[in-house]
C-alpha cells in the first residue's frame, strides 16, 4: 500500500506524479553535411552538362525512331536467347560438376575455367574470326558450308554470350543444388525415385530459392553485355545508336539515348526479379514483406483516414 502524505490540516493528499521523461533525439550532423555535399555535386554536374555543346533536342527526336525500336527488340531477343542457352548449359554443367564420374566432372571444370577466365569480347572476336582458320564447316552428310556464311553475326553473338553465360550459371546452379540438404535426396531414393527424377521433382524446386536471385542479376547483366556484339556487326540498340549518331552528327546525344533505353529495360527487369524472388521466398518466411505498391496503398489509406479511427 502506498504511503499517503498528510497536510497540516489533516487532509490526505496523493503523492506527486513522476516527471515525464524527455527523450531528446540524437542529432546526426554528418547526414546534413553529406546531403549538402551530394546536392552540391549534383548541381555542379547538371550545370556542367548545361554549359556543354549538347543538342538535347536530338534525344526526344530519335527516342522512338524505327531503328532504335528495332534495336531494342533485337537486344531483348538476344538477351532471352543467350540466357536460355546459359541456363540450360549451366544446369547441365552443374550436374556434370557434381557427378561422381571424374571424366564428366573434369570436363565441366575445364569448361567453367576457360570461359570464366577469358573476356566476353575476346570470345566474340574469336568466334567471328575463325573463318580465317577454317574455310569450311563440314559436318559430313548433315551440313557443309563456307565458314563465313555459317558464322553469321547473330550466331556469333549467341555463341559468345550464351556459352560464356553457361559457365557462370553452372556455378550458380551448383551452389543452389548444394544448398539442398542431402537427406532430401536420400529420402527420394528410399522411395524408389531415380536420380534424374529426384533432381527434377525434389532437388531443383528447392534449389530455386537460391538460384533465382543471382540469375535475375545475370539477366540484367546480360542485357547490358549485349552492347558488346556491336563489335561483331550485329545490329542491336547500341549499334543502331552509333549509326544514327554518326549520320546525324550527334554521337554523344545518341549515347545518352541508348543509356536511357538500357535504364528503362533494366528497371523493368528489376521489378520482375523482385516479384519472382518474392514468389520463391514463400516457403522460407512466415510473412512476406509488403510490396512497394502495397506500401504506397497503405500510406495513401492512412493519410485519408481520420485521426483516432480504427482500421478494419
Amino acid at each position: 500500500m502506498t504511503e499517503i502524505e498528510k497536510t497540516a490540516g489533516g487532509k490526505d493528499t496523493p503523492p506527486a506524479a513522476p516527471e515525464a521523461i524527455r527523450a531528446i533525439p540524437v542529432k546526426h550532423y554528418g547526414r546534413y553535411v553529406s546531403a549538402v555535399v551530394a546536392i552540391a555535386l549534383l548541381a555542379a554536374i547538371v550545370y556542367a552538362f548545361s554549359q556543354g555543346k549538347i543538342n538535347w533536342h536530338a534525344i526526344p527526336e530519335f527516342f522512338f525512331d524505327d531503328r532504335i525500336l528495332t534495336g531494342v527488340g533485337k537486344t531483348l531477343l538476344l538477351t532471352v536467347l543467350s540466357m536460355v542457352i546459359g541456363i540450360v548449359g549451366g544446369i547441365v554443367l552443374a550436374v556434370m560438376r557434381l557427378s561422381k564420374n571424374p571424366v564428366t566432372s573434369s570436363i565441366a571444370w575445364f569448361y567453367i575455367w576457360f570461359f570464366r577466365g577469358t573476356p566476353v569480347l575476346v570470345q566474340l572476336f574469336l568466334w567471328f574470326n575463325l573463318g580465317l582458320v577454317f574455310e569450311y564447316i563440314n559436318l559430313g552428310p548433315i551440313y557443309k558450308n563456307y565458314w563465313s556464311d555459317f558464322m553469321t553475326p547473330l550466331l556469333t553473338a549467341l555463341l559468345g554470350l550464351g556459352l560464356n553465360e553457361a559457365a557462370y550459371m553452372a556455378e550458380i546452379c551448383r551452389a543452389g543444388l548444394l544448398a539442398v540438404d542431402e537427406g532430401q535426396t536420400e529420402a527420394s531414393h528410399a522411395l524408389g525415385m531415380s536420380h534424374a527424377k529426384t533432381l527434377r521433382r525434389v532437388v531443383i524446386p528447392q534449389a530455386m530459392r537460391v538460384i533465382v536471385p543471382p540469375t535475375g542479376n545475370e539477366v540484367i547483366n546480360m542485357l547490358k553485355t549485349t552492347s558488346l556484339v556491336a563489335a561483331v556487326q550485329y545490329p542491336e540498340l547500341f549499334r543502331y545508336a552509333q549509326d544514327i549518331g554518326q549520320n546525324s552528327g550527334a554521337p554523344v546525344e545518341m549515347y545518352f539515348l541508348a543509356a536511357a533505353w538500357y535504364l528503362i529495360m533494366t528497371s523493368v527487369l528489376s521489378v520482375g526479379q523482385y516479384y519472382i524472388e518474392r514468389y520463391y521466398a514463400r516457403g522460407s518466411s512466415r510473412s512476406l514483406p509488403a510490396t512497394p505498391w502495397q506500401k504506397v496503398k497503405a500510406n495513401t489509406l492512412s493519410l485519408g483516414r481520420p485521426r483516432g479511427s480504427v482500421g478494419a
